[in-house]
């Protein structure tokens, strides 16, 4: 597709009708028209005027004779949802919604959206956070002990960057980042990353570790585990659902190799990835941040994940590096203050 798909929704309940709509909106689709079925205009079912309908009817016996000419007439494919959508403070939402999604990607394919890696600003840095005398004894090379996932799709490369740019050195944790991203541009992306900060950026492919200091980016074409050593495996297998890498499958697989050693930042993006394992990750007892709405590009992933309530923390990226840096700090402390260490 050249552009975003254009998706009708139809629904005989106006609040129905905005849930559908504002999650179609949320993974970067046009939504061109929303309507209930007495007010559908014709002209909305001739060939070209859409590529998708999405319709929620709460009562099919009631609109039965809607449907049988709905079906005739509309030349886009029809998308019937099973179920109605539960409120998006629901617990079941992110499931509901993820099904959604991955049935729009097999109708029409995903939105048309473009990552553009070379606008990314070569600037000094605006925030210089000095390392704490805590991180002085923290050797490169150590097996992390904390591991932290950054999540980003949409916007989140240029956020991401800011971020790790503010970043003194000998940090005392390892970041995993899940970017949606085509896998033909990740080379770019390391280099992008990396360039001008104290962090070492590198694409966390089968058999390479996690270190301290270190970025690793979770490859596109296969989904990968990590070994409690801090090695990478990969599962053998592609990532699950319709984008990669799955941030939902990071953040799960980094929690099961490290336990509670590790946290997770949603920074600016599309959809909802991440708004299912990481309200898992926090009830573990695993910090969740995420970047503040008004700072992001686009902000429905973080905000989703934000809706489910195990968001302890937002900010904008310096401020989140300054919020991790100091947590890093109050930990090693705390460390160093136990008897016997």
């Amino acid at each position: 597709m050249t552009a975003p798909g254009r998706v009708g929704v139809i629904a005989d309940s106006t609040l129905q009708g905005h849930l559908l709509s504002s999650a179609v909106k949320g993974q970067g689709y046009q939504v061109v028209v929303n309507t209930d079925p007495e007010a559908l205009e014709k002209r909305w079912l001739e060939e070209g005027a859409l590529d998708l309908w999405v319709v929620d009817l709460s009562s099919e016996d009631r609109w039965q004779a809607f449907l049988d000419n709905l079906l005739e007439d509309a030349a886009a494919p029809i998308l019937f949802c099973d179920g109605q959508a539960p409120a998006r403070t629901d617990a079941r939402y992110p499931k509901w919604e993820r099904r959604l999604v991955t049935k729009l990607v097999d109708y029409i394919g995903k939105p048309a959206v473009e990552e553009r890696l070379e606008v990314i600003p070569q600037r000094p840095r605006q925030v210089k956070i000095p390392t704490p005398r805590e991180f002085e004894t923290i050797r490169p090379g150590d097996r992390p002990k904390r591991v932290w996932v950054l999540g980003a799709s949409l916007g989140g490369p240029a956020a991401v960057k800011l971020f790790l740019d503010c970043l003194p050195a000998n940090l005392p944790v390892a970041f995993v980042l899940a970017q949606h991203i085509d896998a033909s541009f990740l080379d770019t992306l390391c280099g992008v990353l990396g360039r001008d900060n104290n962090i070492d950026c590198k694409i966390g492919v089968d058999g390479s570790a996690l270190r301290h200091g270190e970025l690793a980016i979770a490859p596109v074409e296969y989904a990968v585990k990590f070994r409690h050593d801090g090695r990478i495996q990969s599962t053998g297998q592609a990532w699950e659902g319709p984008y990669a890498p799955s941030i939902d499958q990071v953040i799960q697989h980094v929690g099961e190799g490290f336990g509670n050693a590790c946290g997770a930042i949603l920074f600016s993006g599309m959809g909802n990835d991440g708004a299912i394992a990481a309200p898992r990750l926090a009830a573990s007892g695993c910090p969740v941040w995420a970047q503040s709405a008004d700072t992001c590009a686009v902000s429905s992933q973080p905000d989703s994940t934000r809706e489910t309530g195990c968001v302890s923390y937002s900010g904008s990226p310096e401020q989140l590096a300054r919020q991790l840096v100091e947590r890093l700090r109050r930990e090693l402390k705390a460390e160093v203050q136990k008897p016997g260490a």
